[in-house]
Order: C-alpha cells, then sequence, then structure tokens
C-alpha cells in the first residue's frame, strides 16, 4: 500500500513542478525574446509483482513444489526529467522606440554532435561585471547615456558598454551605432554564438550564462552566420499563451486525481489501524 501512496505523490510533485514552469512562462508571454520552457516527463522503473505459492503435485505421496505466479507490472511514479528552452527564433513587432532593436537570425548552423541549431545574444554585463547573454532588445538609456538592457549594460566588439550622447541614433544592420551628425559609427553592438544550447544556463530575467564558465565567441565576421538587427523592433515571446492555459489546467487536473488516489489511500491506512485491529 505504501508503494500506491509513493506513486501519488511523486505525481504530485511532478505536476507541481510543471505548473510553476508554466506559470512562469505566462508571466513571460510579453518579456521581449523570452523563450518558453518546455519539460520532459518520464516514469521511474516499473516492478515486476509476482506471487509465492505452493503446487500440489499428482503423486501418492502430494508432494508440494514451491512456484511463482505473476501478478503483473506496478508503476513507481513519475518525475520531470529536464527542462529545457527551444531556442526558437520569435516572431517580430514594431514598436517605433529607436531604442528597440530585434535580433533576426536569418542562417544560424546546425550543432553536429546534436543536429540543433544554435543561437545568437546580444552581450551584456552584470552587476558582478560577469558577462552574461540576453534576447531581450529593449533596450533604455540612462542619464549618462548608457545603453542597458533590462538594467544590464548592452557591450560593444570592444568589451566595453555603449555610450551614446544623444538620444537620436540609428543601428544598422551588421549593429553600427551612429549619432544623428557623425558620420563615425560610436560603436557597433556585439552578438554571440551558441553553437551548443546545452551549455546555457538560466541566470533569471531572461538572460543566460554559460555552465562551463567560457565566453561565447562573436558572431561577427563569421561566414557561416548571417542575421540582422532592426530597429525600432523587438522580438516577441515564443509564449503561446493559449497552449500554454490548456497545459495549465491539465496540469491542475492531473494533480488533484493524484491527491485524491493519496488521500484514499490516506483513508484506507487510517481503517486498517482504527478498526481492522480493533479487539472487541
Amino acid at each position: 500500500m505504501l508503494r500506491g501512496l509513493y506513486t501519488a505523490t511523486a505525481g504530485m510533485l511532478t505536476q507541481q513542478r510543471r505548473t510553476e514552469m508554466l506559470s512562469n512562462n505566462m508571466a513571460n508571454a510579453n518579456t521581449a525574446g523570452y523563450k518558453a520552457d518546455q519539460s520532459t516527463i518520464r516514469a521511474f522503473p516499473e516492478m515486476l509483482l509476482q506471487r509465492m505459492e505452493n503446487k500440489t503435485l499428482p503423486t501418492g505421496n502430494g508432494i508440494n513444489v514451491p512456484g511463482m505466479q505473476t501478478i503483473g507490472s506496478l508503476n513507481t511514479g513519475s518525475y520531470v526529467q529536464e527542462i529545457k528552452s527551444p531556442f526558437l527564433q520569435g516572431g517580430l513587432k514594431e514598436t517605433g522606440l529607436v531604442t528597440d532593436v530585434a535580433l533576426v537570425e536569418e542562417n544560424v548552423p546546425l550543432n553536429p554532435e546534436t543536429n540543433v541549431k544554435g543561437s545568437l545574444f546580444f552581450v551584456v554585463q552584470n552587476q558582478a561585471g560577469e558577462e552574461r547573454y540576453t534576447r531581450n532588445g529593449h533596450f533604455t538609456l540612462d542619464n549618462n547615456g548608457l545603453l542597458f538592457s533590462d538594467g544590464n549594460p548592452v557591450l560593444s566588439t570592444t568589451g566595453q558598454p555603449i555610450s551614446i550622447q544623444s538620444g537620436e541614433f540609428n543601428v544598422t544592420e551588421n549593429g553600427d551605432v551612429y549619432v544623428s551628425g557623425d558620420p563615425e559609427p560610436v560603436a557597433q553592438i556585439d552578438v554571440r554564438f551558441a553553437a551548443d544550447v546545452r551549455n546555457l544556463v538560466k541566470d533569471g530575467n531572461g538572460i543566460y550564462r554559460t555552465s562551463d564558465g567560457q565566453a561565447l565567441p562573436t558572431a561577427i565576421n563569421n561566414g557561416d552566420i548571417q542575421y540582422n538587427l532592426k530597429q525600432k523592433s523587438l522580438e516577441n515571446s515564443t509564449v503561446d499563451i493559449g497552449r500554454t492555459y490548456t497545459d495549465m489546467m491539465t496540469a491542475y487536473r492531473s494533480f488533484e486525481a493524484n491527491q485524491k488516489v493519496l488521500q484514499a489511500y490516506d483513508k484506507s491506512m487510517e481503517k486498517a489501524a482504527n478498526e481492522i485491529g480493533r479487539l472487541s
């Protein structure tokens, strides 16, 4: 009976974690460049149940021979094996804001080991001075003219924060930033390439870091990669609101079903302890 308790509890924990993931996707449905998480659920190995019994042979002495009778298999529960983000290109929307820049992938090579396409990112600097990566092109300018993405300075190809001492500027398709009246670019927005997206770890707020701590290589002047930056536009998140809502309802219903099974087992154990074993 305790196996049933463990199985139902594992199902509840699985659906709880899945609900948390889906809730986070829903909360970021309008976050520029956000990549929706997807979960992979697997079952624990099944157990084969057998019953021990004796068989009497039709002999004069009635010899008993021990044997095993197969009852069937027992599922031991499920678990969330993996949560990952498919790095798909989101749709574009025009905003009209000069500080909005969408990163549009045109040709990104496949990883020969996984046969999964790599991904491109803006590079930013966190408060500790470390490089981080994001697809969020909803940039802002602070009072000092520095270009920020969600509170993190956007870095140029020189590895320095981009300083724009004017509210009027243009961003070309290759990332060159021109201030009005200046024929020379003040900086070039750096774009990094992740050949193996399995090496990326979420660092919160649409920010990624590498699991091995190594910096991603630049995509600029890489002949195998084609992309362009589109000013006054943003990349939408890849969250499908309708599907996410449906998946959340399915997860809730599955959680409730496992909860009812758990309550049934609890009542059965209570009855076994308080009534079946009671002396009259």
